[in-house]
């Protein structure tokens, strides 16, 4: 029942957060995402650097999700994973395609923290005597 009425919180809040969407949308989300988030309405609940209704997908980079989980758990939230949020309702109308597209930009977010590896080789010279 503590459920029900959680959801029914995050629905009513989401509602209210998500009219006239496109015009509270920040400049710093591109094009292509800001469509999609307002398509499917994520943009009620989420920015990219500022805590909403829910965490900023800043934070959720930060945890280092693979774009997998996050596409996970857009459909599957887990409310433990983030305490002190309204818990967040399954957003199962978003294709795949569409979630795997937001999840590589939210992941992009990190803020460069994600280490990669680069080989390099050096040289060694010996000089003939």
């Amino acid at each position: 029942m503590k459920k029900f009425f959680g959801l029914l919180i995050a629905s009513a809040s989401l509602a209210v957060a998500s009219f006239d969407a496109n015009a509270q949308a920040p400049a710093d989300i591109p094009a292509d995402m800001n469509a999609l988030m307002t398509k499917y309405t994520c943009i009620a609940c989420h920015r990219p650097n500022q805590k909403l209704v829910g965490p900023a997908y800043a934070d959720v980079a930060k945890k280092k999700y693979s774009n997998e989980e996050i596409v996970k758990l857009i459909y599957t939230p887990v409310p433990s994973h983030w305490p002190g949020y309204p818990p967040m309702a399954p957003m199962t109308q978003v294709p795949k395609e569409d979630a795997m597209k937001l999840a590589v930009w939210i992941n992009s977010l990190d803020g460069g923290s994600k280490t990669t590896t680069k080989k390099t080789t050096t040289k060694k010279t010996t000089k003939k005597s």
